[in-house]
């Protein structure tokens, strides 16, 4: 029965990485082809605001490229250098890509600065839109499919590349009203204005990617809600114990660290009180995908509550 249900969770993690290997390469694929129609709308119009919504697409595609090299790496198995995995090497990715979404936005604001000093005309305009509409679609789906693969595998990479392009889908529907109304006032400064929320935009979606992934890779816990229900786990599987304590939990990329002193009668033997951390941590393993349990079994001298307490036994 064990057996079998290791051999369930192997392939079902095995199906998970398949699925997020894929999504990352197919990433890339998308990114180079939205850019290409941004490039020729951009290209048709010579407008500054389509110009720098194709700049955040080159950023797009480094960025899933690097995001495609960081799951290779999170993926492979802990090793004698890495004994706790390589789970963290998705964080990198998405600091990289925070930067290059602030490298963007500088170089918009630089292309702004050139257009306001000399400013033409658009050409061919409705085409250029139109051009820049269906790449928003692209755009739109995949990042729908890249949050939602992400939150559902544990990815950061997937979900902080999702929420990248997330942003440039709505950034793009901002250039594609603005450049409608200053098509159809004859404004042109409405260009230039346009290219410079955009940038605006960007830096501040790059400062929240950079910020997250920090988070990551400073052990940050889990959210209270997970904190509870990890208890709550623990305290419906541990019968035979006296008490649990200080328990700790972290997050590294997919996988959750938690870790907790289990107080015993100290005439429990080593087997029994084996028995109920392995009955622990078989139900934690059911409950969240890719946890790393470690307990730490103390005897009843080290318990901080008081002696025949019988509420959940936690202090």
């Amino acid at each position: 029965m064990a057996e079998a249900e290791n051999t369930m969770a192997i392939t079902a993690k095995a199906a998970a990485k398949r699925k997020v290997a894929n999504l990352s390469f197919w990433s890339i694929v998308v990114a180079f082809v939205v850019l290409a129609l941004k490039l020729a709308a951009w290209y048709v119009t010579g407008s500054v605001a389509l110009y720098s919504d194709a700049l955040e697409s080159i950023v797009n595609v480094i960025a899933s490229v690097a995001a495609f090299w960081a799951i290779q790496v999170s993926y492979k198995p802990a090793d004698q250098d890495h004994p706790f995995g390589h789970h963290k090497a998705e964080y990198f990715s998405a600091v990289l890509e925070g930067v290059l979404i602030v490298l963007a936005a500088l170089l918009i604001l630089n292309e702004v600065w050139r257009s306001w000093q000399t400013p033409a005309p658009l050409e061919q305009p409705w085409s250029g839109l139109a051009v820049n509409g269906v790449a928003t679609v692209i755009n739109a789906f995949w990042a729908w499919t890249l949050i939602r693969a992400g939150r559902t595998e544990k990815s950061p990479a997937l979900v902080a590349d999702g929420n990248h392009i997330m942003t440039d889908v709505v950034t793009s529907i901002g250039v594609f009203g603005g450049l409608v109304g200053a098509i159809l006032t004859g404004w042109q400064i409405l260009d230039p204005a346009l290219a410079v929320i955009v940038a605006l935009n960007i830096l501040w979606q790059g400062w929240h990617v950079i910020g997250s992934s920090m988070n990551g890779l400073m052990d940050r816990a889990v959210d209270t809600a997970e904190h509870m229900r990890i208890r709550d786990v623990i305290s419906a599987s541990c019968k035979g114990a006296l008490e649990v304590h200080d328990l700790k939990t972290r997050i590294a990329g997919r996988a959750t660290f938690i870790e907790f002193h289990l107080v015993v009668d100290a005439d429990m033997s080593v087997g029994a009180s084996h028995v109920i951390c392995d009955r622990i941590e078989d139900a934690l393993k059911a409950e969240i995908p890719s946890v790393r349990v470690t307990i730490h079994v103390e005897p009843d001298d080290e318990a901080k509550l008081p002696k025949g307490t019988t509420a959940v036994p936690f202090a």
